[in-house]
């Protein structure tokens, strides 16, 4: 029941009423809503479980065992691990991909930063047809840009190789040994340059236009703008992109792939370290070898994006 309360105010006296306080119960609702946390995540975690960690262990089950002509698979242990270090096959493969990731992801990446920094200065007409243009690449699918640019390299039918010959020039051997490796690389930096460009353009959208104001006011221009505001702001999209393309690169398989059909003298089964696990597993029927190497792969690309994320740490750490 309410309570009253006397009290004097320029000499009346005034009864104000006054509620008890009100004892907070348990709120149903909220733990109820706490508990539709976990409720959200289990499909997630669920398809998580099913379509990642039951294969990625059924793998390391497989890596263990050998198959056999006598005795059926037999347990080796860590022998197709020490077969696979020494394997000069993979060896050569894994090299292969890391010259290609040394020449190609930096040409990519130089290249999305130069459109993401034209079209986000404002100075070029029809940025948006420009943006769609560059971004295209990407949303075709990498077997028909494969295909695509297998036609254009093309030594007897491709447009390159007919218009050297009309003009009297020497016929540019694109799928040659000495050019081959290059030739991958304009292939996936045709397709992956739109998509790194579109999160640097990104990235660049969120810097408040205060800091701007400020530095033309203290007499930047373009220029200094660029180096000493958007570059800076640009560093976490940048290792961002820069670890897609570790990941990218070491497991590079469509474009090899399907040149090998047109270059079979120059791409071999084992021309990358992605391609030969493929061919080991579903053309030789070595799946617990295939296993093995495929580990192994995957402990590559970890070794090799922690070292960009302990180098980029480095830098930024005064």
């Amino acid at each position: 029941m309410p309570r009253p309360r006397a009290s004097r105010s320029r000499g009346r006296e005034v009864t104000v009423t006054t509620a008890p306080p009100v004892r907070r119960a348990g709120r149903p609702g909220f733990a109820r809503r706490r508990g539709a946390g976990p409720l959200f995540v289990a499909p997630f975690l669920v398809l998580f479980a099913l379509l990642f960690l039951a294969p990625l262990g059924y793998a390391a089950y497989l890596s263990f065992f050998q198959e056999r002509l006598v005795g059926g698979t037999v347990f080796v242990g860590l022998d197709n691990y020490t077969t696979a270090l020494t394997d000069p096959l993979l060896l050569h493969g894994v090299g292969r991909v890391a010259l290609f990731f040394a020449i190609q992801v930096p040409i990519m990446l130089l290249l999305a930063l130069v459109f993401a920094l034209a079209l986000d200065s404002g100075l070029l007409y029809l940025a948006r047809v420009i943006r769609l243009g560059i971004f295209v690449p990407y949303a075709v699918p990498s077997v028909v840009a494969a295909l695509m640019w297998g036609y254009l390299y093309g030594p007897d039918f491709g447009p390159f190789s007919q218009l050297s010959r009309e003009l009297g020039l020497p016929v540019p051997h694109f799928l040659s040994e000495s050019w081959m490796l290059g030739s991958l690389a304009n292939i996936v930096t045709w397709e992956f340059v739109g998509y790194n460009m579109i999160i640097l353009y990104a990235a660049l959208r969120t810097i408040p236009q205060e800091l701007y104001e400020a530095a033309a006011m203290d007499g930047a221009g373009a220029w200094r703008i660029a180096r000493s505001i958007k570059l800076p702001a640009l560093r976490p999209a940048l290792l961002l992109t820069l670890l897609f393309s570790v990941i990218g690169s070491f497991q590079l398989f469509n474009e090899p792939n399907l040149l090998m059909k047109i270059a079979p003298d120059v791409i071999s089964s084992s021309y990358t370290a992605n391609l030969y696990a493929y061919s080991l597993a579903f053309t030789g029927n070595q799946l617990n070898y295939a296993a093995t190497v495929s580990f192994l792969l995957g402990l590559v690309i970890v070794i090799a994006s922690y070292a960009v994320l302990l180098t980029a740490n480095r830098r930024r750490t005064p």
